[in-house]
């Protein structure tokens, strides 16, 4: 995400969901705008932060480094300047018998699927200043009419494609 010793990058989290990613980043010192399309998780997203932002000290500064916008990512990002964009859509229903985990399956019952995600990375691959970084599962195929990434990040279930700008 270009995250460096000294550097606090502007990163757009395309896909806010739980606002997991979004605090991550911010922790490391990245100034993050999150987008998030549904109305029920947005204000979730709302409360949660309200709620963190109240504890104070280091939890505070770091949702200050977070700002959370409604809306669709698709209208959004044309009008913002991040440097990088992460995405990490509903992934693919799962093949195998394991279960996917409690929180995320109440997720996907809130938004649903997201069926425009190759127009998300399109989108964001002609408004982003540096990179975009899908976060997707290690084993899925990519998403269809998407590009091949620059290059890929793998771990044992997440993999990052990553698409430079150059």
């Amino acid at each position: 995400m270009g995250l460096r010793a000294g550097k606090t990058p502007m990163i757009v989290d395309a896909t806010a969901g739980l606002g997991r990613d979004s605090f991550l980043l911010a922790s490391l010192g990245a100034q993050v705008t999150l987008i998030e399309r549904s109305e029920k998780m947005h204000a979730l997203l709302v409360q949660g932060m309200k709620r963190a932002a109240r504890e104070g000290g280091q939890i505070r500064e770091i949702i200050g480094r977070m700002t959370l916008l409604k809306g669709d990512a698709l209208d959004v990002i044309p009008e913002l300047a991040g440097e990088a964009i992460l995405i990490d859509p509903m992934h693919p229903e799962r093949k195998n018998s394991a279960l996917v985990k409690q929180d995320l399956r109440q997720v996907r019952e809130i938004v649903g699927s997201d069926d425009d995600a190759a127009d998300l990375v399109r989108l964001a691959i002609k408004h982003a200043r540096k990179r975009v970084v899908l976060k997707w599962p290690a084993k899925a195929a990519p998403i269809e009419g998407v590009k091949k990434c620059t290059h890929q990040i793998i771990g044992k279930t997440t993999r990052y494609d990553v698409f430079m700008i150059s």
